[in-house]
């Protein structure tokens, strides 16, 4: 068993293997994107689809949404993004290497605390003991300074009816401004979710490790809606309900833990926030965000009927956001159009929200880092991804003995027959126990082995990947076998 996996054996099977290459390789790559190969587009979308069914599919409470990634520039102004999503730089005088603040760390092998914003904000002499990343010197930075991690760009052919807009950074957004559109069209009643799965942008000072923070990304967000007074109760429980997603997925508990934002990390609307981490392969093994849950309260509803109200000053301003502010709010805002009426206690209010925001790249990663094992059989190692079924891309493997006597074509019958349903691969190419190898580095659960008994008695050989066992099961059992095992 392999008792601590390194980020470059994942990266090397990745490649290896076709789960994800680096972007426009052929031309040296572009830094902080990649492409998802033919393994890795089914492990992704499988995770995706295990997100969609267990917070969509399984649930009375919450409906889908799939909202535009270009949006009116006066979303990202009423959310606070034109204003406040940036993050605090700072260049090493030395080598010229730019760094998050909150990402330095301290000359001091037992302090890795990172720097909070406002506090380097503030007083810049608290880098005079951070590391550069780039060359290693101490505490020679210029001063903080704001980085705006939102892409733009233009929309129009005119010059006269261009506007600049922007890359979603996060697909939350899209949910709260369909929030009135939701409820008038359909019959959901407060508590109640909307959840969209989509791409979302970032133009990141500092990406890392591999697909676990890159600027180009996949999100999976759930606005869960509920009234004032209950938010503590639904707050509890999307934390554990989303922390057993991971586990029931097959990560090691070890490997997860909840931590609580301390109060010098909360964003200003959040009245709590919980990140769910993950103990990722990073240098000795450290502790990273798969997603965090947050109470957002009112906040973002709120903000958006601002923003509303502020639609004839972007008219008046032509658009440009330099000159806009945001109108106050209305003293009877709880009456706005983005407020809720309860029918049965005939009252009026503005939804508290519960925002579970993971990262399907990020999942994905951890997945796989979870999932990689290596063992030895008759003194030879094997490595193999220990994928949970739904997860794996490839669910079962037909493989004919030999080709010949009439195996391969009972073979392709059978795999012919199962595609439909799963996602299958034939192969008869190689010794089979090669195949076997190649099958288990693919993380497929079940290999299905067609051989000269198939002909006399018309059974199959079943390999287990995990366990190596082998069983025999009749022919024409094998589709509902699979179905049973796989739990689909």
């Amino acid at each position: 068993m392999a008792e601590f996996t390194k980020l470059e054996d994942i990266v090397s099977l990745c490649k290896r293997r076709g789960f994800i290459f680096q972007s426009s390789e052929i031309y040296g790559g572009l830094a902080s994107c990649y492409d998802y190969g033919p393994l890795g587009a089914e492990l992704k979308r499988n995770v995706r689809n295990a997100w969609w069914k267990s917070t969509v599919q399984m649930r009375d409470d919450v409906v889908g949404l799939d909202c535009s990634i270009f949006m009116h520039p006066l979303v990202w102004k009423a959310s606070g993004h034109i204003d406040k999503f940036a993050d605090l730089i700072v260049e090493c005088k030395k080598c010229n290497t730019r760094s998050r603040v909150d990402h330095l760390v301290d000359n001091a092998e037992e302090h890795t605390e990172h720097v909070p914003v406002e506090t380097a904000e503030t007083d810049a002499n608290n880098l005079g003991n951070k590391i550069c990343p780039g060359c290693n010197k101490i505490g020679n930075f210029t001063e903080p300074m704001p980085f705006r991690l939102m892409f733009e760009t233009q929309m129009g052919a005119n010059i006269d009816d261009s506007m600049k807009i922007f890359l979603r950074p996060e697909t939350a957004q899209g949910i709260f401004v369909n929030f009135r559109n939701v409820l008038d069209s359909t019959r959901v009643k407060i508590p109640f979710g909307i959840a969209q799965i989509g791409k979302s942008f970032r133009n990141e000072v500092t990406t890392k490790a591999f697909i676990f923070r890159t600027r180009e990304f996949e999100q999976a967000e759930l606005e869960f809606f509920c009234a004032p007074g209950e938010d503590e109760k639904w707050y509890e429980h999307w934390k554990e309900f989303r922390f057993n997603w991971y586990v029931n997925l097959g990560i090691k508990k070890k490997n997860l833990r909840l931590r609580d934002h301390d109060s010098d990390e909360l964003a200003h609307y959040a009245k709590g926030c919980v990140d769910v981490e993950y103990k990722f392969p990073f240098g000795s093994g450290d502790w990273q965000e798969l997603e965090g849950i947050a109470n957002r309260t009112d906040f973002d509803l709120r903000q958006h009927q601002r923003g509303m109200r502020t639609l004839n000053s972007w008219y008046e301003n032509k658009g440009d956001l330099s000159k806009i502010e945001l109108k106050e709010e209305s003293p009877d805002y709880k009456k706005g159009p983005l407020s809720y009426f309860n029918e049965e206690t005939k009252e009026r209010f503005v939804p508290y929200v519960i925002e579970p925001s993971a990262g399907i790249d990020r999942s994905t990663l951890a997945f796989l880092v979870d999932a990689y094992d290596e063992d030895e059989i008759n003194g030879q190692k094997r490595n193999l991804l220990r994928f949970h079924p739904s997860l794996a891309p490839i669910k079962a493997a037909v493989l004919p003995l030999v080709r010949k006597d009439g195996m391969p074509e009972i073979a392709t019958k059978l795999y012919d027959d199962l595609k439909g349903s799963f996602a299958c691969f034939y192969d008869q190419k190689g010794a089979i126990g090669r195949r076997y190898r190649r099958q288990d580095e693919a993380g497929t659960p079940f290999c299905i082995t067609i051989d000269g008994q198939t002909k006399e008695d018309e059974t199959v050989t079943v390999r287990h990947r995990d366990s190596l066992e082998q069983e025999r099961i009749s022919l024409s059992s094998v589709k509902g076998y699979l179905f049973e095992k796989l739990g689909v």
